[in-house]
């Protein structure tokens, strides 16, 4: 069971003690974590703990040189001191090898009664109780860890806490309930995935029914049980649909709306419950105030007696803009900071302005529109440019766009942002829409939501897994552009795909590859000389880089164009479906088979960068430059070129390749006409070469074709 931090029910239900059994990993966070690191790693009567440098200055007697001593010799050897008492230096590690490396500090520190060695837990006791004057616990009490995790999520929006993408966090309150079913206990945790405005602030968790429940289980070593019963094929843990009921006592082996219906007036007639609807809409929290949140057009005023009124403000007051602020903080009063513009509250006739803002990201409801006519003074957005993008046909799917499912044509975002974004999104449209604003009913006609990458172990990236990916360490060694190929070739935009560094390095040389393509390499060498006099501007420099002189003015070959052609079909199609990684492997095949021209066309190979600004726009807008000065040309920016198109009429194939096999066993490849006729096809299979040793002295039985695929030649 599971309830929202800010449940009524968990200040009455948390005990003064962890019952007895509870798993040390369901015990929150360990008390004074600044000062004490547990070393996981470590066996048993081997922890280690220790002390920032900082937390020296607590030790008396200590002298000042010892201090510094210590702690940099100690930092050295991986070991931290954290106990001087009656001239005894106890210094914590986490591997008892090392205590012989502590010789030369002892030497160097001449302490009287100097001792190295492994810390135990009676040390860590001695030096709680020297520090913090009592025996505290490494744990923290029940209402220790509750109330330091309901202060956690305190300062989280609703947004944050509900994000599908974040690592779930809770804490045991150490109480437990009974299920009235069956009499068993079930413990009772605090998350704050769960909100006290979702219905009752508290849920039944199904871990094996439900993609959140499911992680939090897993994160806290929770059991995960089958109560219902996955179709054959299927696995049955996060089983999310109807199937039948197990593990279940008297509903088992129904269907799932039957053992709901059953279980419901089972508790109804027990008394024990009864049948509501709760609907999943909810207030949209204000509470967070941002000075950078929209200011609502309002001021408030008194009547007569002297109650308060609010009045909106005239449509030539708006839009209404906050005022320039230096301090953004709320002000000590806990008022917003828009409190803090004392001129601009107080009007002139006594009114005074509304200072709560609306949440910082309300503005991305409707965003999309603004970008549609950002300059227009008079309106969000005209009629005439709101016609124009959000009216029309969508390019996406000429088949499935009609006059009443325009929009935006397609939205790339995260599943995180559905629960709130998206759904207000679109609640204001359809507001825009019923006052006349907006000539659509929906905002955006495809969504698509992109895979998660995961860290290189396979898991969610996470500081406490250490297995962060920092982009910008990426950037520093491969490029903006290898990295953005990169995410782009690791597979389907939809799939959750862990990140691999050996292939950031891979396609990172297949652009050494493309670079190459263009620029003798030669000239790259009298570049890299040049870099290292560096008496010239960074721009003439790079004329020491020459156009490779393969690429000349000339006409394509049939078989060039094919390859050309092909690669442009190929890439048109998968960027319209958004399949960014096979199109990439397009332009390899492409790059392939270029590198085995002894001519390469101008035309050809400024086509193909046009293909390649997408994927990797740095490298491309420089070689189109570079190409085009080459030839006397000084075209606009790679990035107004036309998108070329291919034609089909060079993709048809003259001939076919089919392969042969004798007996069932491949033997030959045989190159027939496209429209061969299956005689023709007979006889070349028959005249195969590789074939022949197998034919020879047999009698052919017979022959099957399967057109445009095989044959089979069958001897005996």
């Amino acid at each position: 069971m599971v309830l929202s931090p800010e449940h009524k029910l968990v200040e009455q239900i948390v005990p003064q003690e962890w019952p007895s059994g509870t798993p040390d990993a369901w015990k929150g966070q360990r008390k004074y974590q600044p000062a004490i690191t547990v070393v996981e790693s470590a066996t048993a009567g081997q922890i280690a703990f220790g002390m920032v440098k900082a937390d020296l200055n607590g030790l008396v007697p200590t002298p000042e040189a010892l201090k510094v001593m210590t702690a940099e010799r100690a930092i050295r050897f991986r070991a931290v001191p954290v106990y001087y008492r009656e001239s005894t230096l106890i210094v914590a590690i986490s591997n008892p090898a090392d205590l012989d490396m502590m010789d030369s500090l002892r030497n160097e520190l001449s302490v009287e009664n100097l001792e190295f060695r492994v810390a135990s837990e009676s040390d860590i006791e001695r030096i709680l109780v020297d520090f913090y004057g009592a025996k505290p616990s490494l744990k923290p009490s029940p209402r220790e860890a509750v109330a330091a995790y309901r202060t956690y999520a305190s300062g989280k929006s609703d947004l944050e806490r509900t994000e599908l993408a974040k690592e779930k966090t809770g804490v045991f309150t150490g109480a437990y309930a009974i299920n009235p079913v069956n009499g068993e206990k079930i413990p009772i945790w605090i998350a704050d995935y769960v909100l006290a405005s979702y219905g009752t602030g508290a849920i039944m968790a199904v871990p094996g029914h439900d993609s959140r429940d499911l992680e939090f289980a897993r994160k806290f070593d929770l059991p995960v049980r089958v109560v219902v019963q996955a179709p054959a094929g299927k696995d049955s843990i996060g089983f999310l649909d109807d199937g039948v009921a197990v593990n279940s006592d008297f509903l088992n082996g129904l269907p799932t709306a039957e053992a709901k219906a059953k279980i419901t007036a089972w508790l109804e007639a027990k008394g024990l419950g009864k049948k509501t609807i709760n609907y999943k809409l909810r207030d949209w929290l204000f509470s967070r105030q941002r000075y950078w949140g929209e200011p609502f057009p309002i001021v408030w005023r008194r009547d007569a007696s002297g109650q308060p009124y609010h009045e909106g403000l005239p449509e030539s007051a708006l839009p209404l803009l906050p005022p320039a602020l230096t301090d953004y903080k709320p002000t000590a009063s806990g008022e917003p900071p828009l409190a803090r513009a004392k001129d601009w509250v107080s009007l002139p006739d006594g009114a005074v302005r509304e200072v709560n803002t609306m949440p910082q990201w309300a503005g991305s409801c409707w965003y999309y529109l603004r970008y549609l006519d950002a300059k227009n003074g008079n309106a969000f957005v005209s009629k005439e440019a709101e016609s124009y993008w959000m009216g029309s046909l969508s390019t996406l799917n000429s088949q499935l766009s009609t006059k009443s499912t325009p929009g935006v044509d397609l939205y790339v975002g995260g599943t995180e942002h559905a629960v709130l974004h998206l759904l207000y999104a679109r609640f204001w449209h359809k507001v825009l829409f019923d006052l006349g604003h907006v000539s659509t009913t929906e905002p955006f006609f495809k969504l698509v939501n992109q895979g998660l990458i995961l860290g290189e172990d396979g898991q969610k990236m996470s500081k406490s897994r250490g297995n962060v990916v920092n982009p910008d360490d990426v950037l520093v060694e491969f490029g903006a552009d290898a990295f953005r190929l990169y995410e782009m070739f690791m597979g389907p935009l939809q799939d959750t795909k862990p990140w691999n560094t050996r292939g950031v390095e891979g396609v990172y040389r297949f652009l050494g590859r493309v670079w190459r393509l263009f620029i003798e390499e030669k000239s790259e060498t009298a570049f890299e000389q040049a870099q290292t006099v560096a008496t010239q501007p960074d721009a003439d420099l790079l004329d020491h880089l020459v156009m490779n002189g393969t690429i000349a003015d000339v006409s394509a070959t049939p078989a060039q164009l094919k390859v050309l052609h092909a690669c442009i079909k190929k890439v048109t199609e998968d960027l319209d479906h958004l399949r960014f990684n096979t199109a990439i492997s397009a332009m390899m095949v492409f790059v392939n088979e270029a590198n085995g021209w002894q001519t390469r066309p101008f035309s050809v190979m400024r086509t193909f960068l046009q293909l390649l600004a997408p994927f990797a726009p740095h490298l491309a807008e420089e070689l189109w430059a570079r190409l085009h000065r080459t030839f006397g040309q000084n075209p606009p920016s790679l990035g107004y070129a036309e998108w070329p198109s291919y034609d089909p009429a060079l993709l048809v194939e003259s001939e076919m390749e089919i392969p042969v096999s004798v007996n069932g066993k491949h033997r030959d490849v045989i190159r027939v006409s496209a429209d061969a006729d299956n005689a023709t096809i007979e006889a070349t299979a028959r005249r195969a070469e590789k074939a022949q040793p197998f034919l020879e002295g047999k009698t052919v039985r017979k022959v099957i074709i399967v057109p445009k695929k095989m044959v089979n030649i069958v001897v005996g």
